[in-house]
């Protein structure tokens, strides 16, 4: 049994601290890789040691094996945890890091590869005798197969990734006629995601849950459930909130949720952490979804339910240890806040930008898994996750109190985030009936989001911005005492005197807080269509002359690994096309006139 003494991250961001913060728990030596815009990010600092990648894109960093081997080699390390995203799911980094002597935290190759592809995990499932929809036997040849597909077994249809996974590349069909454009989307993220472009076909069972499983596997077949999760609450297929355990499941539904997965996990050779995702039909059918091969974003909720810490287990296993116990007894009920670089006020668009203030919220139940600070610059190349807010209490109810309490402290300036999102669902009486007086369970599903949420959220405009000020100037809010009372008073801002009101107090060096109603400049104005957000031209649909009709695909932008459309606003012609393929488009940007 060897045991690790050095482990490389071969990751960035919340991940890679929660890595390192597992190693020094454990007594075990950590380093840190980090890309030229990540030199002094805190994962940096969270590890023992910390060498260079080079590189400013995901391509020329994390995602390069040989750079990853190389500063393992240099820094001595014997062993290789992944994290989660970048090359964790890839099995030829697994077997690179094998052939060249060092220990790799995950499953072996051969269960990446065969968990990895879709369609043979859907062999995996059907011979383990999981449930599961019908779907194609194999990667489908092109849209057209699709078409068929949908013919065959009705809409609406999902074209997903072969060889992918965490909403990437999943696309749903809702008509025939929408197939090929949403195939060839789904094919484009997989390659950018992946590096592979096949995508196979099943039938979408509409307004399910999202249930899954996180399951143990050591190397003497024994196979553990740590707990369920539900992470329901997704926008583009990509989870915002997940909980554990799952909420409202009958006791049969939790059953075969466990056999199945341990039933997968066995067929399959599995070992060390892995996750088996299942949708649940609005009639409370189960179908098997994928195998996520490496540790998932949620995976602290668990932690808090079952007192086992995930990452640690990893490296049990790693070293050759059994697991020794059953599946935990669980207590209480957890909730995982993504905190993401992105705006709900303008349909949860990626907003680059960089972090000015940063005041996380403390007290009973709460922990923050983070990857930024104040001044941390988050660009348009990596992933739109800054943080991980996990709520704990003895109950749901309490949980979500408790939530309420915590995202209400939560303080972030500088670029737009989820959180607004998040104060918004916790009393939602959907996804909280506890707090509404109602005895449940949640009516949420994978699309509630898109087509039940009232999003009336504001939104976001930059702190000190004086051009998405108001008319009035914005408002600002001052402390005064009123006979010994303290009280915030809140006043248009050109009626706040240089230097404050007298008698006003604040906090030395608090910055004076703002209230603002003005949100970013429209997509469209008139005959102008501009870009929603920052990011790069992957696609340009139309052409200079080109008649079109509201709704048409103009083009595709993206940005922090999501794909956004931009469609026509009006009936007309295209003139003064600015935008082409490969170039990189500001907010506000002049993409082209559709004139009458």
């Amino acid at each position: 049994m060897k045991k690790l003494a050095k482990v490389l991250i071969a990751n960035r961001g919340e991940i890679a601290v929660r890595v390192a913060r597992a190693c020094r728990d454990a007594g075990i030596g950590s380093v840190a890789v980090y890309a030229d815009p990540d030199r002094d990010a805190p994962h940096v600092r969270a590890a023992d040691e910390a060498f260079a990648l080079g590189g400013d894109t995901p391509a020329t960093s994390y995602l390069d094996i040989g750079k990853i081997l190389a500063a393992a080699e240099k820094s001595g390390a014997d062993s290789v945890h992944p994290g989660y995203g970048f090359l964790s799911e890839n099995a030829e980094f697994a077997q690179a890091v094998i052939d060249a002597g060092l220990t790799w935290i995950g499953p072996p190759p051969q269960a990446i590869r065969d968990l990895g592809d879709k369609v043979a995990a859907r062999k995996i499932a059907q011979r383990s005798g999981a449930p599961l929809v019908p779907g194609t036997t194999d990667p489908v040849s092109g849209a057209d197969e699709v078409v068929e597909f949908a013919r065959e077994h009705g809409l609406p249809v999902a074209i997903k990734a072969a060889f992918g996974g965490g909403g990437r590349g999943l696309k749903v069909a809702r008509t025939l006629a929408e197939i090929p454009e949403l195939y060839e989307s789904a094919v484009r993220e997989a390659v950018g995601a992946f590096g592979r472009g096949e995508c196979f076909v099943e039938r979408y069972l509409d307004r399910p849950r999202h249930v899954e499983t996180q399951c143990l596997a050591d190397a003497y077949g024994n196979v553990v459930v740590v707990s369920t999760r539900d992470c329901s609450l997704q926008r583009r297929h990509q989870k915002l909130v997940e909980e554990a355990p799952a909420p409202y499941l009958t006791p049969g539904q939790d059953e075969r949720l466990r056999a199945a997965s341990k039933a997968i996990m066995r067929e399959a050779g599995y070992r060390g952490a892995g996750t088996c995702e299942f949708i649940v039909g609005q009639d409370g059918a189960i179908s098997f979804l994928e195998v996520n091969t490496r540790l998932q974003v949620e995976h602290p909720v668990t932690e808090e339910v079952a007192g086992v810490d995930l990452v640690r287990e990893m490296f049990r296993i790693a070293e050759g240890e059994a697991l020794g116990y059953d599946d935990p007894e669980l207590r209480g009920h957890s909730f995982e806040f993504r905190i993401n670089a992105e705006d709900p006020g303008r349909g949860f668009l990626p907003g680059p930008g960089t972090v000015t203030r940063w005041e996380p919220p403390s007290g009973p139940g709460v922990r923050l898994d983070s990857g930024v600070q104040a001044g941390s610059v988050i660009g348009p190349a990596w992933d739109s996750l800054l943080a991980k807010l996990i709520v704990t209490g003895a109950t749901r109810q309490q949980a979500l109190q408790r939530a309420a309490r915590a995202l209400g402290e939560f303080e972030v300036a500088g670029l737009a985030t989820a959180l607004t999102f998040h104060r918004a669902v916790i009393t939602d009486p959907a996804f909280a009936p506890e707090l509404n007086g109602e005895p449940g369970p949640f009516r949420v599903h994978t699309r509630w989001i898109e087509t039940e949420f009232n999003n009336e959220i504001v939104p976001w405009s930059p702190d000190g911005d004086a051009a998405a000020e108001d008319a009035d100037g914005g408002r600002q809010t001052v402390v005064v005492e009123v006979d010994g009372k303290r009280l915030e008073v809140t006043l248009p801002a050109n009626l706040t005197p240089p230097g404050g009101l007298a008698g006003a107090a604040a906090p030395a060096g608090a910055p004076a807080r703002r209230q603002r109603k003005s949100g970013p400049k429209a997509a469209a104005s008139g005959n102008a269509l501009t870009a929603p957000m920052q990011g790069t031209v992957i696609k340009v649909a139309v052409s200079e002359g080109q008649q079109v009709a509201t709704g048409d695909l103009v083009l595709v932008l993206e940005a922090m690994k999501m794909e956004q459309p931009v469609n026509a606003h009006k009936d007309g012609t295209i003139a003064n096309l600015a935008a082409q393929a490969g170039a990189t488009l500001s907010s506000g940007a002049s993409i082209c006139e559709i004139v009458d």
